[in-house]
């Protein structure tokens, strides 16, 4: 699943290489942490959050098959 996130999220960026995606798992919960540089911040969100929520669209239907639910946040 990280993977996939710096898969969707690099190319849209100008800095790729300050993509960072940590993972904090509970029992029930598994949370992706995405940071991006500050910059690039507007162009991950996108107009109205349009961008992050098409990201977090393909991340929960990728996570569906875990028992756990997934979650997406994005920050710096």
């Amino acid at each position: 699943m990280k993977e996939l996130i710096e898969t969707i999220v690099k190319p849209l960026v100008d800095f790729p290489e300050d993509v960072r995606v940590d993972v904090l798992e509970d029992e029930n919960r598994v949370t992706y942490q995405l940071a991006v540089n500050k910059t690039d911040m507007g162009k991950v969100i996108g107009k109205q959050g349009r961008v992050a929520k098409a990201i977090r669209t393909v991340v929960y239907a990728a996570g569906s098959s875990q028992q756990k639910k997934v979650f997406l946040e994005i920050g710096e």
